[in-house]
């Protein structure tokens, strides 16, 4: 099956920089995107950041200018530089893939998370 592995999290100060990597045993140019999800405590998971096979990025307004996601097919991974982090950002981070087989039917895929806390 496909298995998504994240790593990278734990504790920083606020101001201080992460980096999340997500290793897949797939080769990810199957994948029509890759993404990095976050969930706080009592909140929805909501979207961080998406990268297409292409290339083409995406990401919230909350974090633009701040994070940086990327992917190294040649390593079947995918990453989520995070710079100048804000206690807002304490979440457990999840790497997602999205895939469609040839029968259409939309196939999603994640990982079992990592921690990141940013302390003030």
């Amino acid at each position: 099956q496909v298995q998504l592995v994240e790593s990278g999290g734990g504790l920083v100060q606020a101001g201080g920089s992460l980096r999340l990597s997500c290793a897949v045993n797939r080769n990810i140019f199957n994948f029509d995107t890759m993404g990095w999800y976050r969930q706080a405590p009592g909140k929805q998971r909501e979207l961080v950041a998406t990268i297409r096979t292409g290339g083409t990025t995406n990401y919230a307004d909350s974090v633009m200018g701040r994070f940086t996601i990327s992917r190294d097919n040649a390593k079947n991974s995918v990453y989520l530089q995070m710079n100048s982090l804000k206690p807002e950002d304490t979440a457990v981070y999840y790497c997602n893939a999205v895939g469609h087989g040839y029968d259409d039917e939309k196939e999603v895929y994640w990982g079992q998370g990592t921690q990141v806390t940013v302390s003030s």
